[in-house]
């Protein structure tokens, strides 16, 4: 016997009676033609949905999700998700959003190989095991841990400004921007990490992904932000 979703039915129907007692022309707004500013790409993972870590309203961000959020340049799926978002919605900024514990990065560092997601995370894999020796002289693996989540933010900036839809868009004079960006899980705060690509020239001036693992720029909340605004620079927060 199938067994039935009615309860998530009954969860639908409570949701859309409570949107419309809030805001009456929520769905009106909603039918109307999307008009986007982002592209969010983003991990899989239940725990972190652009709309609501953003704070926008569902048609303010287009979405592409997919396992820590890697950015193949033969997957049709991806790049006609980008190819949309750039020629027919007309975005202007494209965002990269991991996050740390994030179980994709977390598998592309152990040594089983052989299931259809190794292959999916084969680039960090690869740059993992490449440079072993930098990380495994980390302090411990919460720090090996959370740099590859920062690293593979870093590395799929640079695949999707990598891709002829990008650089055509680039080339054309369009305003498009790339972003890098991580969220924590802990505290639900976004954190700025890099690199900010506007053009072709800015690309191809990025230093080698090889090198990203030497250096550690500290990713940035909007929370540290106001503090080093609100106390002229002093540190604070403790890397928030």
């Amino acid at each position: 016997m199938t067994e039935t979703l009615d309860h998530l039915f009954d969860r639908n129907l409570e949701w859309a009676e409570r949107k419309t007692r809030e805001d009456p022309t929520f769905f009106r707004r909603q039918s109307e033609q999307q008009a986007p500013a982002y592209l969010w790409i983003g991990c899989s993972d239940s725990r972190v949905t652009a709309n609501d870590v953003l704070g926008l309203d569902p048609g303010e961000v287009f979405v592409h999700r997919n396992i820590a959020n890697v950015v193949h340049t033969s997957d049709l799926n991806i790049l006609s998700v980008l190819e949309y978002a750039i020629d027919t919605l007309g975005v202007r900024h494209v965002i990269v959003a991991g996050h740390y514990g994030c179980g994709g990065v977390q598998r592309a560092m152990v040594d089983r190989r052989g299931a259809l997601v190794d292959h999916w995370l084969q680039p960090l894999s690869m740059f993992f095991r490449k440079h072993r020796a930098v990380f495994d002289a980390m302090p411990d693996d919460r720090h090996r841990f959370e740099r590859l989540c920062e690293i593979n933010i870093e590395m799929q900036v640079r695949r999707v400004a990598a891709t002829p839809i990008v650089e055509n868009a680039w080339a054309r004079g369009a305003e498009l921007h790339l972003h890098g960006w991580i969220y924590g899980m802990h505290d639900g705060l976004l954190r700025d990490l890099g690199p900010h690509v506007s053009s072709i020239a800015e690309r191809d001036s990025l230093p080698s992904i090889d090198t990203c693992v030497h250096r550690r720029a500290e990713p940035v909340s909007a929370l540290r932000r106001h503090a080093i605004s609100a106390f002229g620079g002093a540190p604070c927060c403790g890397g928030q």
